[in-house]
């Protein structure tokens, strides 16, 4: 019974975390160009349907995010009520943030969509409301990136207290929830307003991804919310929350 609960978990964990991560780490890197609004919005326009499927992507990991905490709960429950409740209540404040997120990022399309309202505008300032609204998406994702953090405390207790699963496990995902919290807190989202990156390590690289710390297999409990985007290394050997950091760091 156990396991195929665990089997179920993992299943949900996996739809959830592969959506998240095209929406959170490959949009960013596919469309933004730091500091300059012309092109971001040309890799839009050029590659809508990939955007949209973007936008898709996060829609369909919220959901699933839903079912994946509501099981969590139910299996864990009968640990300990009150550590799962305030488990179940972290975690679901994740989903109303990625649905405003998510609005936030359809913002682009209409700005785009050459419809006659639009005519007072310029295009240069379509284009710098473009790169604007995908800055604010983007310390959103840092706002929601705490409470990726804080869900991992009473879980990484539960786990620990429970006997199902190994303690090493629920250490990891205290230690992970740990990162979630610095990433979001250093991201500095207040200042990632002008028309430019503060410095080139905050615009998306490639080969830069994030490298999983609680890298414990999901069919044990699901582990974290976003093993993609956990820690990674900056080019001063700082371990860091690398892909948040991009995301928040757009403009």
């Amino acid at each position: 019974m156990l396991r195929r609960v665990s089997r179920s978990i993992g299943v949900l964990y996996l739809l959830s975390a592969l959506p998240a991560a095209f929406s959170i780490v490959y949009m960013p890197a596919a469309f933004v160009v730091a500091g300059d609004a012309a092109a971001t919005a040309r890799k839009i326009t050029d590659a809508e349907l990939v955007y949209r499927i973007g936008i898709l992507s996060g829609l369909v990991s919220q959901i699933v995010w839903v079912f994946l905490v509501v099981a969590l709960y139910d299996l864990l429950k009968g640990v300990n009520k009150r550590h799962a409740t305030l488990m179940l209540a972290s975690a679901l404040i994740i989903v109303p943030i990625g649905f405003v997120d998510m609005l936030v990022q359809v913002a682009p399309l209409i700005l785009l969509s050459g419809s006659d309202f639009l005519s007072v505008f310029s295009k240069p300032q379509l284009d710098a409301l473009t790169l604007g609204s995908l800055a604010l998406r983007g310390n959103g994702v840092l706002i929601a990136s705490a409470f990726w953090g804080l869900w991992l405390f009473p879980f990484g207790m539960l786990v620990i207290s429970s006997g199902f699963f190994p303690k090493i496990l629920g250490v990891l995902l205290i230690v992970a929830g740990s990162a979630y919290l610095v990433g979001s807190f250093s991201g500095h989202p207040a200042v990632l307003c002008g028309g430019r990156a503060i410095d080139d390590r905050l615009a998306p690289r490639e080969g830069r991804t994030g490298a999983a710390t609680g890298g414990a297999s999901v069919a044990l409990a699901g582990n974290s919310r976003r093993p993609i985007a956990e820690l990674a290394t900056t080019r001063s050997g700082g371990a860091w929350p690398e892909t948040l950091r991009n995301i928040g760091g757009m403009v």
